[in-house]
């Protein structure tokens, strides 16, 4: 049985939807970058290359803008209309990201859209299922982009990349 919707109260929504967007972009690629990058197949990634895309989160009125570039997500401010823009709700997009709703149910419910390039929209929705994403744990997630996490990660990544540096 699915999940009943749940939106943002609208004067919630109204609020978030001031908040500058490249911040919230960059933070969204940055997640992004962590959870699927790596686990990319090179045909999806030359497919990926050049292409606009946007997220848009209708409830808080956010909406979030990146490209593939240089083998990773990145942030981009885009005046002009993706290639292609995903919509739904926060909720339905975390009920997405932590499996318990399918692409699908929501699409033909109307709670998900695509616009734009459908073949890259298919493309999209087919990688990502194809994809073994570990379940979203907001908790968990929102605990590693504490900045004493952050921190301890870059600092080991600073101190293995010194260690390959010193002559043996």
């Amino acid at each position: 049985m699915p999940t009943p919707s749940f939106a943002l109260p609208q004067p919630v929504g109204q609020l978030l939807g001031r908040l500058p967007p490249l911040p919230g972009s960059m933070l969204f690629v940055t997640g992004l970058n962590l959870a699927l990058a790596s686990q990319l197949q090179s045909d999806v990634t030359q497919l990926l290359r050049g292409k606009k895309l946007r997220l848009r989160v209708t409830d808080a009125q956010w909406t979030f803008d990146f490209a593939w570039k240089n083998g990773r997500f990145v942030a981009c401010t885009n005046t002009a209309a993706a290639d292609l823009t995903i919509s739904a709700s926060a909720h339905d997009f975390v009920q997405l990201a932590r499996r318990q709703e399918d692409p699908d149910t929501l699409f033909f419910n109307r709670r998900l859209a695509m616009e734009g390039d459908t073949e890259l929209g298919l493309l999209v929705k087919n990688t990502i299922d194809a994809i073994e994403l570990p379940l979203f744990n907001p908790a968990l997630h929102l605990a590693q982009l504490h900045p004493r996490h952050a921190l301890a990660q870059l600092s080991a990544q600073f101190k293995q990349r010194l260690a390959q540096l010193k002559p043996r």
